[in-house]
């Protein structure tokens, strides 16, 4: 018996040890080199890419914001409530055969019928919510979409919004990897600066 209760006490120092020691290890150090590497290769990233204007948070270039102005660039449907809510993000779990997709997607069209865009082909990532519901950037075609609106709202030559939607396409992430795409926020901040 007392060589059992020995073996016991002995076992239970160890995994004590080996709980403090993991603890220490994996809670506490890991955590603190990557937060120490994530602040020293990637600071802006790390912090979440805030795009500050004159001293004032704008936003982040990495979640996307609702726009719902005539004045603006519109982002993606958010199927979060409100939109672009980064709290509940998610898809609309709407599945292509579900017929509430289709009620929602017609509804989508005919807002933008009625905000005086052309009934010529309509961007798909204008009328279907992304999976996360916070995506910051529309297709180019998206962004071409809206030119005239957006000139027309803000009394500019639509040359000249097109040229700026032109210039701020973003190439596919290391020229392969997923599509060519326009950050929102940021076209809609050089839109501003434009007055």
């Amino acid at each position: 018996m007392r060589r059992t209760g020995r073996n016991l006490g002995r076992e239970l120092l160890t995994s004590t040890r080996m709980l403090l020691a993991l603890t220490l290890l994996t809670g506490v150090t890991y955590p603190l080199i990557v937060w120490a590497l994530g602040q020293t290769l990637f600071h802006e990233r790390a912090n979440g890419s805030l795009v500050v204007v004159d001293g004032h948070l704008r936003g982040s270039r990495l979640v996307g914001q609702a726009f719902d102005d005539a004045r603006w660039f519109w982002g993606r449907p958010s199927a979060t409530s409100p939109a672009c809510n980064g709290a509940l993000s998610g898809g609309s779990n709407l599945g292509p055969t579900n017929p509430a997709l289709a009620v929602v997607v017609r509804a989508r069209v005919a807002m933008l019928l009625s905000a005086r865009h052309p009934a010529t082909s309509i961007p798909v990532d204008l009328v279907t919510a992304s999976g996360s519901g916070l995506d910051p950037h529309i297709s180019p075609a998206a962004a071409r979409f809206q030119v005239d609106r957006v000139a027309a709202a803000r009394g500019l030559d639509p040359g000249r919004v097109r040229a700026l939607v032109e210039e701020h396409v973003e190439p596919p992430s290391l020229g392969f990897l997923g599509e060519a795409r326009v950050n929102v926020l940021e076209l809609n901040l050089l839109l501003e600066a434009l007055r």
